[in-house]
């Protein structure tokens, strides 16, 4: 069963309405939920790739990650849940694990439900919600997944069009 039809989200979905890329987050993240976040990477079977300066390597350990200099090349964890989706993490600071996705991926059923199981295996994980925000608008989550629910949930209505 879906967590959520794309009939009642597809606005959220929208490139021109909500932006191509959204911020998808977990806030109050540390160093432990980061390293949650690569072992469920490492786990599931998705294809991954991460890379420090455009210099793909192994997986490394979060810390490791985490406590590079401040001028460091940027850290980035690409991960496909399937083929046609990607999640790209910006691994920078400890405090917030976040990453994008191009919601031109994610049109229809198929790929929302992609998408939720992928936030769904990162929150279930960390035991967190993972939000996701309107490209430019971080602060205000339209969808996300909800720990106690244990499901990806709206968490506001679509304009009535």
């Amino acid at each position: 069963m879906s967590d959520l039809l794309w009939d009642e989200v597809a606005y959220f979905f929208d490139p021109e309405e909500m932006g191509p890329l959204p911020d998808v987050r977990v806030p109050d993240a540390s160093v432990e939920d980061w390293q949650g976040v690569l072992d469920v990477v490492g786990a599931s079977g998705w294809k991954y790739e991460y890379s420090e300066g455009g210099v793909v390597m192994s997986l490394p350990r979060a810390a490791a990650v985490l406590s590079r200099p401040e001028d460091a090349e940027c850290a980035l964890l690409r991960v496909w849940p399937v083929p046609d989706v990607l999640a790209v993490f910006r691994i920078d600071a400890a405090a917030e694990i976040d990453f994008d996705v191009d919601v031109r991926e994610l049109q229809g059923q198929e790929w929302l439900d992609v998408f939720c199981g992928f936030l769904k295996a990162i929150g279930q994980r960390l035991a967190k919600p993972v939000l996701m925000d309107p490209q430019g608008k971080y602060g205000n989550p339209v969808l996300g997944f909800d720990v106690e629910a244990d499901r990806v949930v709206l968490l506001v209505e679509p304009p009535i069009m």
